[in-house]
């Protein structure tokens, strides 16, 4: 019996070891759309990272991402010396082994410039080498002519901006004049800038967060600090490479970092309701109404500033139901701000609840 658990318990770890474990991102689709987990800004050992390219694969499958993009910088090598400069070295030594997972495979790389213009991504892109151009404005033209998709990165970085806020130059206002920028990191690796959001707004620009991993993403993202490693969620037609491009073109985001989400209304409030289920009074006495709120994503929700009778706040736990219980005075819809969903520099999510 003792050799049989032995042989059984062997098999298991290799049958661990030859499939490994994907995590389960609990968030829903919106209607019409499915939600796409992508991470569309890391590093491996061909620009500054530290991991060979297959790497990023199996930490995003493991992590249950539906798409990444590996973004090596092209002015950054400093491993060359030990490893051939080739800016898209990553992305072929990962097309197969990522479509052989499942995981949609953006290529793209990193413009590394000093401020302004700063540091962009190009995505979906078809070679790029040839976006490493002298003049910066000539790699913006590349990219645009590989009818890539361009991303400004990481805007408020202290390194390049020492008060952390974004600011916008000439030479941003150009390219949105051409049409040429196409969004802005909102989060990025541990930091977030609010008013991103007002640039997005008022330029019409996607909002995304992305890891800028160049290390072991585990070591980075864990718990309790973080619950899940950064990403922007796109709501794609279907889960396909042309329709996940489609609607990055087109906007269709939230950010999802910390427990908490970020992005425009028109998205985060049909999100929000498609996550949570409001039940039906099951029970009334002569002051109060009993119902339950059943939170079916992996995101926490806290529902604050309501006005009395009615509750102040209700935390609504990832995953869990909720007991609601209302005085009898209050009015339905029960009007809340979502603390933890941020939809402009200094607004969060207001909403309604229906009993």
């Amino acid at each position: 019996m003792k050799r049989l658990t032995i042989i059984f318990l062997a098999f298991v770890a290799a049958t661990v070891l030859a499939f490994g474990q994907r995590k389960i991102i609990n968030l829903p689709d919106l209607p019409g759309y499915v939600t796409l987990k992508c991470d569309f800004h890391m590093h491996t050992v061909f620009s500054d990272g530290n991991v060979w390219p297959t790497i990023r694969v199996d930490e995003a499958w493991r992590d249950g991402l539906d798409a990444i993009a590996i973004t090596d910088h092209i002015e950054y090598t400093p491993h060359e010396d030990f490893i051939p400069v080739d800016h898209n070295a990553a992305f072929k030594i990962t097309e197969k082994y990522a479509r052989e997972r499942n995981l949609i495979l953006v290529q793209g790389t990193e413009i590394t410039r000093d401020m302004p213009p700063g540091h962009f991504n190009a995505l979906f892109i078809k070679d790029a080498s040839l976006i490493d151009k002298k003049q910066v404005w000539d790699c913006f033209a590349e990219v645009i002519n590989q009818g890539g998709f361009l991303l400004w990165n990481h805007p408020g970085w202290k390194a390049q901006q020492p008060d952390g806020i974004p600011r916008m130059y000439d030479i941003h206002h150009k390219l949105i004049d051409n049409g040429w920028l196409h969004g802005i990191e909102f989060f990025n690796y541990n930091e977030y800038y609010p008013l991103v959001m007002t640039f997005c707004k008022k330029y019409n620009l996607a909002v995304l967060g992305n890891s800028d991993i160049h290390d072991i993403i585990s070591e980075q993202y864990h718990a309790p600090e973080y619950t899940n490693r950064p990403m922007t969620l796109v709501f794609a037609r279907e889960r396909s490479y042309d329709s996940l491009k489609e609607a990055i073109f087109a906007g269709r985001t939230l950010v999802y970092f910390r427990d908490y989400l970020a992005g425009m209304e028109e998205y985060a409030l049909p999100f929000f309701h498609q996550c949570i289920s409001i039940g039906k009074v099951y029970h009334k006495n002569d002051r109060s109404v009993y119902f339950d709120i059943t939170n079916k994503s992996d995101i926490p929700f806290y529902l604050e500033n309501s006005t009395s009778p009615a509750p102040s706040y209700i935390n609504l736990e990832a995953n869990s139901v909720t007991r609601i219980v209302v005085s009898k005075k209050a009015a339905s819809p029960l009007v809340y701000d979502v603390r933890n969903i941020i939809t402009g520099e200094d607004e969060v999510l207001k909403i309604e609840l229906n009993y």
